[in-house]
């Protein structure tokens, strides 16, 4: 509905009360329903949903047209990110959040700071969504209302064309609300309880979950030793239990990211159920390091297999873990996505040690013979050197190629005193379009970085902290932060406006007229930075 449609049906249902109505301001009205167009959080979740099937569909067409997101642990933060989207590019068209869990637990747990290993509450991931959109509201309503404050300001010039013009433009307005994809471990615990906060997350805005195949209990970073991995049909009815939670809210178009966390881990807490050769329990448990023995070679309490006649004795650590073979990850990867995709998932994650195209691609070009429109979303993570891993890859190709790398010495190739060599420079050029490369060889729909506001957050405090509490003490503040703020336009700089004290203003004025009691003045210090 337009703004102008807004204001007719508005002005029409005043008219209708006989008077009682008439302190109300249709036009008022007609701005406040357009400065709140999201009402609940299945609301989003469907909106959403829809945006990502859309660039879903546009990345099978043009694997160029991937995906793009930063992991949040506040919604201020969040809603500035999609700010500066907006400022910087003019649109937030493929630019999405990604709620991570190492970073709830890290950050929002009132245990205080946990690793990830699916510790803290599991109801502080709703409850970060739901705090997500409602600073990406506010980044709405506070937008268009510095619209409508022009509207007014163009009214009052006479100024008939830009009056038109800011009218179209809120009828095109575009949100600050894009999905957002949200990590919900593995399920913190069994297929019961991944429903229950499969739940609570959609009613909360999520339109895209994604779940691990490691044990719930067991769960580690994806970056750390120690994974632990379940059989198929358990990490399955846990796609299944995401998939009716979905149904069940109305939201047929939410998105499923099956992670697979199989390259980095070598153990798995049970043998999975076989009934015939040649079956998902069967191909799981064949990746088991076992060895053939005989009757008289059993022990008390072992645990066998029959596998063709022969008679197996998996690997068993005295946590009671059973291990995987050596080299057998990425066989497991495939297989893990093929199975998920065969399932119902609808994106693939593979958590690498490394960002390295080849070994990415080569697992994505043997489930896409099966499936060729398999996606990944993919962890740019903060856990990999990337500097490091980007010059080595370069050193190796090099040295592949004849090239004389005597020059460099590949264990220290972080150091500094490579930071203006070739070798550096082209690294770094890798590093700049690893995305779109990796994108276009392998399947790469979504880029994400799981953390980087946290690291943000402590650079820029250990910088203000460095200065401020130095020699530079005040101007620390001022040319540190104040003053990139006024030079680069960053609109925090007006912290009263982007905490809501002008839409306050408005409500006050709506509500009281001419006996309102406004913040905004002409004595208010926030002018300074008209």
């Amino acid at each position: 509905m337009s703004y102008q449609d807004h204001i007719i049906e508005m002005s029409q249902l005043v008219r209708s009360k006989d008077g009682k109505w008439d302190g109300v301001s249709a036009e008022a009205v007609a701005r406040m329903r357009l400065q709140n167009r999201f009402k609940t959080g299945l609301e989003i979740a469907r909106y959403t949903a829809d945006i990502m099937r859309k660039d879903m569909a546009a990345y099978d067409a043009d694997p160029a047209a991937y995906t793009q997101s930063l992991g949040c642990w506040h919604g201020f933060i969040g809603q500035q990110k999609l700010i500066s989207i907006k400022k910087h590019f003019g649109t937030t068209k493929g630019k999405y959040l990604y709620l991570s869990g190492w970073m709830v637990a890290a950050l929002r747990s009132e245990f205080g700071p946990l690793p990830d290993q699916s510790m803290h509450e599991k109801t502080s991931v709703p409850a970060l969504i739901e705090e997500l959109y409602t600073f990406l509201r506010q980044a709405d309503a506070r937008e268009l209302g510095l619209m409508f404050r022009d509207l007014e300001a163009a009214r009052k010039a006479g100024d008939a064309a830009r009056e038109d013009a800011l009218v179209e433009a809120i009828d095109n307005y575009e949100t600050h609300v894009v999905p957002i994809i949200a990590d919900i471990d593995a399920g913190f615990g069994n297929a019961e309880a991944t429903y229950l906060l499969a739940k609570k997350m959609i009613e909360a805005g999520a339109c895209a979950i994604q779940i691990e195949n490691q044990v719930s209990d067991e769960k580690q970073c994806g970056h750390q030793d120690g994974k632990v991995t379940v059989p198929h049909e358990d990490f399955l009815q846990k796609i299944r239990a995401i998939r009716y939670a979905f149904l069940e809210l109305g939201v047929d178009n939410g998105i499923i990211v099956a992670r697979t966390d199989s390259l980095g881990a070598g153990l798995t807490k049970q043998i999975a159920v076989s009934l015939e050769a040649g079956d998902l329990g069967d191909q799981y448990n064949s990746f088991l390091d076992c060895e053939e023995v005989a009757a008289s070679d059993l022990k008390n309490g072992d645990v066998l297999i029959n596998r063709n006649g022969k008679l197996l004795r998996p690997k068993r650590l005295a946590s009671n873990l059973f291990q995987f073979r050596t080299g057998t990850g990425e066989d497991r990867c495939v297989l893990d996505c093929i199975t998920a995709l065969e399932n119902g998932a609808d994106l693939l994650w593979i958590e690498t040690e490394k960002p390295h195209i080849a070994q990415i691609a080569g697992m994505m070009d043997r489930i896409r013979a099966v499936f060729p429109k398999a996606k990944l979303v993919y962890n740019n993570s903060p856990s990999f050197n990337w500097t490091l891993n980007f010059r080595q890859q370069v050193y190796d190709a090099w040295q592949a190629a004849g090239r004389d790398v005597s020059a460099y010495d590949r264990a220290r190739l972080m150091s500094v005193d490579y930071d203006t060599t070739e070798l550096a420079r082209e690294a770094d050029e890798k590093i700049r379009t690893f995305q779109a490369d990796a994108s276009r060889r392998a399947g790469i729909f979504h880029h994400l970085i799981t953390l980087p506001t946290y690291h943000t957050a402590a650079l820029s405090t250990d910088n203000l902290a460095r200065e401020y509490f130095g020699a530079q003490g005040m101007l620390g503040y001022v040319l540190g932060v104040q003053r990139q703020e006024i030079r680069q336009g960053i609109a925090c700089v007006k912290h009263q406006n982007m905490s809501g004290s002008d839409i306050g203003d408005d409500h006050k004025e709506y509500f009281a007229g001419e006996a309102a009691l406004k913040a905004g003045g002409v004595h208010n210090t926030m002018n300074q930075f008209a």
